[in-house]
């Protein structure tokens, strides 16, 4: 399958380089705003098609699927462009900004027989399967804590006076829908939707979240999930049964996962870590698409569905809301 691109960022170098490993796929045209830059991307990765006009390459031949990583708010535009001319969209976290849009892109892609995906590399990476078959050694879960703090480059903009896309309610930015999305999607993935949510966010002077708290209510235990954009971690995670429990390293990544027992051993799991496990996700949204994968897609489907009504319930809880919603 032919695949195009939206957006030029390190993002989507890194997808282009993961679909590298899949037999299935093959870049064939880059999308950007501005003649210059699509030149420059599609040089750099040797690809023939460019394109600066969304309809148009929406309606191109020369691609099957696209690929979309652009700010958050464009996704909803430009993912139902590509699903109205029968291409299937594989669109970079966080898929959307709201449930509304979410039904109704869902509801044109079922139209058109094409399908739509979030990317969210870390459940699909081996390391999350290793995790999720050792949930049973450790015993009852009685807690979680699983963080993702990482200091942005561009807070030193925000705190100028300026409004980066991450930090600006125009793109549906904050903490939560950029990284706290990784450990949301972890935390489902392995224990399904929780029974109730709560938001703590720290709100910036652009009315989104730089931080926030993110607590997960389930049968038996409390799941705390911390996000920020604004502070550094170490970003190790925590799952806590009363026989071990299991550690690793960034819920994105989820690197070096082991088990620590009661007495105060450890028992390092089977790993893979690759430094692109973008090539898992990769490969799976190529393997669904070709086969026509129904069940794989409706469980990634649901697992969509639910992190957006979490997030967007957070939100709301705490009067964030984007541009787009204002209206």
């Amino acid at each position: 399958m032919n695949f195009g691109t939206v957006g030029t960022g390190w993002i989507t170098d890194a997808f282009i380089e993961a679909s590298g490993y899949s037999q299935e796929l093959t870049h064939s045209a880059v999308y950007s705003r501005t003649t210059n830059k699509a030149d420059a991307f599609a040089q750099k990765h040797d690809v023939k098609h460019v394109f600066t006009d969304i309809q148009e390459m929406a309606a191109s031949d020369v691609l099957d699927v696209v690929y979309i990583a652009s700010p958050n708010a464009l996704h909803f535009e430009q993912s139902v462009a590509f699903l109205k001319q029968q291409k299937h969209v594989i669109c970079e976290k966080p898929i959307f900004s709201n449930i509304h849009e979410w039904e109704e892109a869902h509801r044109i892609a079922d139209e058109q027989g094409v399908f739509l995906l979030e990317a969210m590399r870390n459940v699909h990476a081996p390391n999350f399967r290793t995790i999720w078959e050792e949930l049973q050694q450790i015993g009852p879960i009685r807690s979680m804590i699983l963080p993702f703090v990482q200091y942005s480059s561009r807070y030193d903009k925000h705190l100028a006076g300026d409004v980066p896309n991450v930090f600006s309610p125009v793109f549906s930015g904050g903490a939560l829908v950029d990284l706290g999305v990784y450990p949301l999607a972890l935390a489902l993935g392995l224990f399904g939707a929780p029974v109730s949510s709560a938001y703590y966010p720290v709100k910036l002077s652009s009315d989104v979240d730089g931080s926030g708290v993110l607590i997960l209510e389930y049968p038996g235990f409390t799941g705390t999930i911390l996000c920020s954009k604004i502070a550094q971690s170490s970003n190790t995670c925590e799952i806590h049964g009363e026989k071990g429990t299991l550690v690793f390293d960034n819920p994105g990544d989820m690197y070096h996962p082991r088990i620590i027992r009661p007495d105060g051993g450890e028992t390092q799991l089977s790993a893979d870590d690759h430094p692109n496990n973008m090539v898992y996700e990769a490969s799976i949204f190529a393997q669904i698409i070709c086969e026509g994968d129904k069940q794989t897609y409706e469980k990634l489907t649901k697992l969509s569905r639910d992190i957006l009504m979490i997030t967007e319930k957070a939100r709301y809880s705490n009067g964030i809301l984007f541009d787009s919603e204002k209206s």
